[in-house]
């Protein structure tokens, strides 16, 4: 019973290595916050019929309709974008939702309207080769 306890005590070593693992994690978060503010700004760009009508800082606050077919409301809000309102038959391009990443977009068919975010990614590396 008492070789049990012996093992279950804390020693200096432990305290070493529990300061080393706490500076680490703070390093990281350092580097983390750090790399994320030096990014590109991203823009977000505005289609309709396959020419840019408007383009915006994503940081850039603000309400944008589309008029064409039907309309669109293109909301900026916190870096990121969406389209929250729609007079177009299933709104799918409401239901997409909010995006905020380079390279994505939302589409609305019937109105022939593009929303896409674009910039440079975190890293500029190839994620996956499929062969």
């Amino acid at each position: 019973m008492m070789k049990d306890l012996e093992r279950l005590t804390f020693r200096k070593g432990d305290a070493v290595a529990i300061g080393a693992v706490i500076l680490a994690a703070i390093a990281l978060l350092i580097f983390f916050l750090v790399s994320a503010g030096n990014g590109q700004a991203h823009t977000v760009r505005i289609y309709r019929n396959g020419e840019v009508i408007r383009e915006m800082p994503l940081g850039e606050n603000g309400e944008y309709l589309v008029t064409g077919t039907y309309e669109n409301l293109v909301e900026i809000r916190d870096g990121r974008a969406a389209i929250t309102r729609s007079s177009c038959p299933g709104e799918d391009c409401v239901h997409s939702g909010w995006i905020s990443q380079p390279g994505r977009s939302i589409v609305c068919l019937p109105n022939r309207v593009e929303v896409r975010i674009e910039g440079s990614t975190a890293d500029d590396e190839v994620d996956a080769v499929i062969r």
